[in-house]
């Protein structure tokens, strides 16, 4: 696919959840863009991997951290700036899908590790990264949600719980930033074409995909462009917003 040229030059990012998938694609996109990467994920065996075909593209720095743990965060960031600068772009992307499962058949423990994944972690990054974005009065927060935190799921529901959680932590975040030049928006995609899709069996693929009117899934390179675009100048008067791209499965 055709990249449009966005300049994100002399830019610092964090990508959490970057060894793979759609972190791997948005650190490669903002990478291409001009910005300096860092790429924030749990495995480290997978950042190994990962790290050497992106430093082809620019200045990566593949830091392991376990966004849960506020001391971890807070250890990354003194790597970060170490190695690449202050952080003006942050994109929390890392994430946990959960069991596939009625809400029901949940157990506490489980449900708690989704949403301490999927919303603690987006917080303690925001925490972290939001207070030296508004001394430099710039930055650039994308927070990755999901469809499922407005459509609901079902047999996904501490997925889409925790999503919607992050729907409302980015409204709020946007609204007490919002006298800086530090915006605060979040992406809504539907089901994306990458390794998730294994979790599921064919039935269940086949009826997502009959859910979405365009009539595929997001390619995970389509999530990164509007990403990009989200961390440029150009994106300078959007904030607290949702950017669905869901091929019309999105019914508000």
């Amino acid at each position: 696919m055709k990249h449009n040229e966005i300049d994100l030059s002399g830019r610092v990012a964090v990508v959490t959840g970057a060894a793979r998938g759609i972190g791997l694609a948005i650190a490669d996109r903002l990478l291409a863009s001009g910005a300096a990467v860092a790429l924030w994920d749990f495995d480290d065996r997978q950042l190994d991997e990962t790290a050497p075909a992106l430093r082809a593209r620019g200045a990566v720095a593949p830091i392991v951290v376990d966004v849960t743990d506020e001391d971890a965060v807070a250890a990354a960031v003194r790597q970060t700036e170490a190695q690449l600068g202050a952080v003006d772009l942050l994109v929390n992307n890392a994430g946990i899908g959960g069991p596939i499962l009625q809400t029901w058949e949940y157990d506490v423990a489980t449900f708690r590790r989704v949403l301490d994944v999927n919303v603690t972690g987006v917080y303690l990054c925001c925490k972290a990264l939001v207070p030296g974005m508004r001394e430099r009065n710039f930055g650039r927060v994308v927070n990755i949600a999901s469809i499922a935190g407005k459509n609901g799921s079902p047999n996904f529901s501490a997925y889409g719980a925790s999503k919607a959680a992050v729907i409302a932590l980015t409204k709020a975040l946007a609204r007490e930033t919002a006298d800086t030049e530090v915006l605060v928006n979040a992406v809504t995609p539907s089901v994306a074409d990458t390794d998730i899709l294994s979790q599921f069996t064919p039935e269940k693929v086949k009826w997502m995909v009959e859910q979405v009117p365009k009539g595929r899934f997001v390619k995970a390179a389509e999530i990164a462009a509007l990403v990009a675009w989200l961390c440029s100048d150009e994106c300078s008067f959007s904030t607290g917003q949702l950017f669905d791209i869901s091929g019309g499965r999105s019914v508000y």
